[in-house]
């Protein structure tokens, strides 16, 4: 029998997890994908491998009990199984610009589903298209509001208040939320996205060393996710007493990726 906990992750800054960053002319460094929706996902690998790296460096030995024992070169069943079990982190909420109006917060049914059945919350699923009452939207003639995105609109079909969606240690802004239908988040995802295009210097002078150059795709800050934890047992304390703290996931953490707040929930203590 497991206890359910749950960890909400806000970005700080950019967030990249999927390619490594190489030197390759024209590669594009792509983060890992929902197979579904298309949108953004944090493996359960690389959230293990950050909460063990953190444990160690504050409590050494202990993260072999909550994440497993390693294998030791030389030596027979060393390996044990984990305390803690960690499932891949799904976007909430995820910021997008709107030319001549206020940044929102989209998502979708498939995404709120999973966020509903990971923090048990009772609130309904809404509809596709759904935003609160107070939405700064644009009127059109049929007297409903329309979103103008850079590759098109969408028109608001139904007004609901979406408060209930906002994860624990979130500052979003309930009027900025809206739900899109499930065909519509990966363009919308793909739109939001921050892109950054890198090149390598040579080691003597300021100029491109070979003409290599490497891009770079991450998730924007103000980004939400949600990740499952499965426990073995009581007691798992990764930040102490404190229930939420800042850790860096993904790499390109030294050119200022990767840094988040991470705010755990349910039977986590």
């Amino acid at each position: 029998m497991y206890h359910k906990a749950y960890g909400i992750i806000e970005t700080l800054a950019p967030l990249h997890v999927g390619a490594s960053a190489g030197e390759e002319t024209g590669n594009l460094n792509l983060i890992f994908r929902d197979q579904f929706t298309q949108t953004g996902i944090i493996p359960g690998s690389s959230i293990r491998g950050r909460f063990r790296a953190d444990m160690r460096s504050h409590e050494v030995g202990t993260e072999r009990k909550w994440y497993g024992h390693e294998a030791v070169s030389g030596e027979e069943n060393t390996t044990t199984e984990a305390v803690v079990k960690f499932e891949y982190a799904s976007l909430v909420w995820l910021p997008v610009f709107c030319p001549g109006q206020p940044i929102v917060w989209v998502t979708c049914p498939l995404l709120l589903k999973r966020y509903k059945q990971i923090t048990q919350i009772s609130a309904s699923l809404p509809k596709p298209y759904t935003a609160p009452k107070n939405l700064q939207g644009r009127q059109v003639e049929t007297n409903r509001k329309v979103l103008f995105f850079n590759l098109g609109f969408i028109e608001i079909d139904h007004e609901e208040d979406l408060s209930a969606w906002i994860p624990t240690g979130s500052n979003l802004n309930p009027d900025n939320l809206v739900v899109v239908g499930n065909n519509d988040i990966a363009i919308l995802h793909d739109m939001a996205l921050y892109r950054q295009s890198r090149v390598k210097l040579s080691d003597t002078e300021k100029k491109v060393d070979g003409g290599a150059f490497f891009n770079v795709e991450a998730l924007p800050e103000g980004s939400v996710l949600v990740f499952p934890v499965a426990l073995k047992e009581a007691g798992w304390k990764p930040f102490g007493n404190d229930a939420s703290d800042e850790l860096y996931f993904g790499g390109l953490e030294s050119i200022g990726f990767g840094r988040c707040q991470v705010t755990l929930g349910g039977a986590y203590q």
